[in-house]
């Protein structure tokens, strides 16, 4: 269990860090571009970790407690920080302030504030959960949730609407919780798929994919995308199978790697703080290059002009973001953790 549990936590590890340097627009596995399954890998290690024993009311209040709430804080943080920065830097970063931004917009798209744009999967991934957890008693066929996702794909011609939007994403993900609860099921331990075989077909399927895909931009490491959040896909099946390549690149990973890494202190706590790295990453990003932008004494307005990822030097300084926006929110994240953790056992001191 111990063993399962560290792995677990390691590949969530290398799934953040797959998510932060998507935003920098680089691979951090070789052939296999982070847009390409960055999310669906999300969604596969959700259904690792999926508990059939939960009644559907004892699910819910776990999920949301677990998701939601934390969303909700660092939405009202970020709407804070959002409006405290305006005035420094030129730009409110974000949605105008309504009732359907606030409330409806964190379901339908996420992106109701710039800087924490990335959460836009938290209430996604909520939402998915739960409808996977009623599907699941009715123990469906994988085929069926394949079908699900082929038809969310062709959906994308009505993605602008944000309710169908809302749906197909919904849809694409069920696939690949379920994959990721059959792989702990049926799979992990029984059957070894890491064999030399499987590597040597992975590999070339994947090397195929990028011969015939219409994306093709391997300079920037960004062939083979689709863009979930918005619904964008160039092709009726590569999204999925990409998505299952990419799952089992990471899976690989961990297991060819997890003698030499268990015990890397860092690595792990990187694993128990995704949700906080997500969160605030883009922040962190922002905070470097509105620094640079001072210390060149360029006008903010290049940044401005931009979108949220915009980041300065690119060519010099990407790895320099994602080593110093990964450290800072892992650390972040740890103290949070503490001064939650201090907060409670004073609370719970006062009541005994």
């Amino acid at each position: 269990m111990e063993i399962f549990s560290n792995k677990i936590n390691l590949l969530k590890a290398l799934a953040i860090l797959i998510v932060v340097s998507g935003h920098l627009e680089f691979s951090l596995i070789p052939m296999f571009p982070p847009y390409s399954f960055q999310i669906a890998l999300f969604f596969f290690i959700s259904g690792m970790l999926f508990k059939e024993q939960y009644s559907f009311g004892e699910f819910f209040k776990r999920r949301f407690k677990t998701l939601m709430i934390p969303y909700i804080i660092y939405a009202i943080v970020y709407l804070g920080i959002t409006f405290l920065i305006t005035p420094m830097v030129g730009k409110f970063w974000g949605m105008p302030i309504t009732l359907k931004n606030e409330i409806l917009i964190p379901f339908l798209t996420g992106h109701q504030l710039d800087l924490i744009a990335p959460l836009w999967f938290v209430p996604q991934l909520f939402t998915s959960l739960i409808i996977y957890k009623v599907l699941d008693k009715f123990k469906l066929n994988t085929l069926v949730y394949v079908f699900l996702s082929l038809v969310a794909i062709q959906m994308q011609q009505f993605n602008q609407n944000l309710y169908i939007l809302y749906l197909l994403r919904t849809m694409f993900s069920l696939l690949f919780i379920h994959l990721g609860h059959i792989y702990i099921k049926k799979i992990d331990g029984k059957y070894d798929i890491f064999s030399s075989k499987v590597f040597f077909f992975v590999i070339l399927l994947q090397a195929i994919l990028w011969i015939t895909n219409a994306d093709y931009t391997p300079a920037d490491g960004i062939g083979l995308s689709y863009i979930l959040v918005w619904g964008q896909f160039d092709n009726w099946i590569v999204p999925i199978i990409t998505s299952i390549t990419g799952i089992w690149a990471s899976l690989f990973v961990i297991n060819i790697s997890y003698d030499y890494v268990k015990n890397w202190k860092f690595l792990h706590l990187i694993g128990q703080n995704t949700y906080h790295i997500m969160a605030n990453h883009l922040l962190v990003f922002n905070f470097i290059t509105y620094t640079l932008l001072t210390i060149k004494g360029i006008p903010f307005d290049i940044k401005n002009s931009a979108d949220i990822y915009w980041f300065y030097s690119p060519l010099k300084l990407t790895y320099f973001y994602f080593v110093i926006g990964v450290i800072v929110t892992t650390y972040l994240g740890v103290m949070i953790k503490y001064v939650r953790k201090t907060i409670t056992s004073i609370v719970c001191n006062k009541k005994l």
